[in-house]
């Protein structure tokens, strides 16, 4: 089958890491569909794309993944388009910080941070996955992040969410062995995305959004028999303190 007969789906592809994903499989022929909030942030990602990519295949949808709905939607829309979906990578996530002791009470910061981190992964991989099966075949990604596997201190509701997610990856993957359908976990230390606008930190002490972007098309790349399970990145000079 060629790369044009095979679907990647990219959650959350307009910025960062997702759009990232996005142009990385595009440059290797692949059809793309992915979501964001903003039209205007898809309509950008569409020019550039076309404008580096020429002939490039991208559908997008405005969608917010922290509504159940609209994941319903992004999900229909994909399986719409009538190919085989062969990656999806569970991108869509936002990031608040701060400590646990200072959200608002009623709780709403955690919900929050479950839908949008944990929940559109799950709204969004559960209606494709009888897909997955029935081909015998395919890749899932989730971008998971360091704050997965480490408590930070300004971390609050944001890594409870994390952890969650590597949680519900890790049942996946127990769940798809016998199915040949691959999953991963990818866990990025901090970054250089939007999330850190405005911080007072050389380009150097973050993550590259390209270098995440190659290790998901890497990991995807490898030969059936064989599957990445989790894809720790940190910047060469560690974690910021």
């Amino acid at each position: 089958m060629q790369n044009s007969e095979k679907l990647i789906v990219v959650t959350g592809g307009s910025k960062g890491i997702g759009r990232a994903v996005v142009l990385c499989f595009l440059r290797a022929g692949y059809p793309v569909a992915t979501c964001a909030r903003s039209a205007a942030d898809l309509a950008t990602l569409a020019t550039e794309a076309t404008a580096e990519v020429p002939g490039a295949v991208l559908h997008t949808l405005p969608a917010d993944l922290s509504v159940t709905e609209d994941c319903a939607r992004f999900a229909a829309f994909v399986l719409a388009l009538g190919l085989p979906v062969e990656v999806l990578v569970n991108n869509a996530g936002a990031f608040i910080p701060g400590r646990l002791q200072d959200e608002p009470a009623d709780g709403s910061q955690l919900r929050q941070m479950l839908a949008v981190n944990l929940l559109s992964a799950y709204d969004v991989t559960l209606p494709l996955l009888p897909g997955f099966i029935a081909q015998g075949r395919g890749h899932i990604f989730t971008i998971c992040s360091t704050a997965s596997i480490t408590a930070y201190p300004n971390g609050g509701s944001y890594g409870i969410a994390k952890h969650a997610l590597l949680g519900f990856t890790k049942n996946l993957r127990e769940e798809l062995k016998p199915s040949g359908v691959r999953v991963t976990a990818v866990l990025p230390g901090p970054t250089l995305t939007a999330s850190w606008a405005g911080v007072d930190l050389p380009a150097e002490r973050f993550v590259q959004a390209d270098d995440v972007a190659e290790a998901v098309f890497s990991a995807y790349s490898m030969s059936p028999h064989a599957v990445v399970e989790e894809l720790l990145i940190r910047p060469q000079l560690g974690d910021l303190g």
